[in-house]
């Protein structure tokens, strides 16, 4: 199915907006794109996924979609976000409510429509594929290994064994880079 998405073009305006916005659900759609992670991972991740001096986010395999544990490298700006995030309650969660719950599944959808923007936040996940295929030269299946995509090929999947992190952790600098650029980049990690 086709998510409403905003387009690869329209990323760095659309993040830029987005800062302009204080709130939980805005920091949750924000690490939703620098991520390209699924919005129900984003929102339940937890501070013990999270490895600060590693900048790994490793998200366990029940909570993936494909049921295998996926991990998670994370640019300069995504550590960036998670460093400036609260952290006065005592929940786990990444992003908690204060009532030791995650944001609800509207939570980021209900972020755009106040925004006014023609996207849902799996559209990102696409945004970011367009991105990867059209304006990058990484392979393929770099692009897909980031998104968590499951290997068609059964042949291809028995033998991978590696998850390409250090390939992926290049790619999604980039594209934190192209989506949202910042100024001194060797401040934030």
């Amino acid at each position: 199915k086709h998510h409403p998405a905003v387009r690869v073009d329209d990323m760095p305006a659309f993040i830029k907006a987005l800062r302009q916005h204080e709130g939980l659900s805005h920091k949750a759609l924000e690490f939703a794109v620098l991520t390209a992670a699924r919005s129900g991972e984003v929102r339940g991740a937890t501070w013990a996924e999270i490895d600060l001096e590693a900048t790994v986010w490793t998200v366990p395999a029940e909570r993936m979609k494909a049921g295998k544990e996926h991990r998670v490298p994370l640019s300069i700006q995504a550590m960036a976000l998670l460093k400036a995030l609260p952290r006065a309650t005592e929940s786990a969660l990444v992003f908690d409510t204060n009532q030791g719950k995650p944001l609800s599944d509207m939570a980021l959808t209900s972020v755009l429509r106040r925004m006014k923007v023609d996207a849902v936040p799996h559209g990102f996940r696409s945004t970011f594929r367009d991105w990867a295929g059209e304006m990058t030269n990484h392979p393929r299946e770099i692009a897909e290994q980031a998104l968590a995509h499951a290997l068609e090929n059964k042949v291809e999947a028995a033998y991978r064994r590696g998850d390409m992190l250090e390939k992926r952790a290049a790619i999604m600098q980039e594209w934190a880079d192209y989506a949202a650029p910042i100024a001194h980049k060797k401040s934030a990690k």
